[in-house]
């Protein structure tokens, strides 16, 4: 049977839902196509790149239309649709932060970050540390969250992992002091 790279792509995602990324291996996903590894090994050289292939997917099917004019709106609708993005799949936050890191995958949401952040009128030297402390602030959140939902799923723990509402006050902090900085 032929696959397309689309194909290894859903059927990893899948495997990562279910499974968790630590038992995402190129063996297992070979395994659940029913090819030889070197056959997905044709489509996808290394699992850094299926990595960013999934992370690229992750962030693609959390796309939302923006609706927001003003750049505080447009960051916490960015941020919003990254942090439900990531959540939506087991272990999303750990990939979509880990291709970011490395710089792996096509997709801007920095990029995307950075536009909104400059219209506001931010110096180019605060724009990028603002973007940055954005970044981090929704890697850390998701992160944190889906390992506390997890965690609570499994009995571990018995708390509240924070979610919408504490996510949204995180960015009104952020957002309070960049605008403080602005003001003239």
């Amino acid at each position: 049977m032929r696959y397309h790279r689309a194909d290894i792509v859903d059927r990893a995602l899948a495997v990562l839902d279910e499974y968790g990324l630590e038992s995402l291996t190129m063996r297992r996903l070979a395994a659940e196509l029913g090819v030889q590894p070197s056959a997905l090994y044709h489509h996808v050289p290394n699992k850094q790149t299926l990595l960013a292939a999934i992370a690229d997917e992750i962030l693609r099917r959390g796309r939302r239309p923006h609706r927001a004019t003003e750049w505080d709106g447009r960051v916490v609708e960015l941020c919003g649709q990254l942090r439900d993005a990531m959540l939506a799949y087991r272990d999303g936050a750990e990939v979509v932060a880990t291709a970011h890191t490395f710089g792996l995958g096509r997709d801007d949401t920095a990029g995307r970050l950075r536009d909104a952040l400059r219209d506001g009128g931010l110096p180019a030297d605060l724009v990028d540390l603002a973007t940055r402390t954005f970044l981090h602030l929704v890697f850390g959140h998701a992160t944190e969250e889906q390992t506390a939902l997890q965690a609570a799923s499994a009995g571990a723990i018995d708390r509240d992992p924070g979610g919408p509402d504490d996510f949204e006050r995180s960015l009104e902090l952020v957002l309070d002091g960049l605008r403080a900085r602005t003001l003239p």
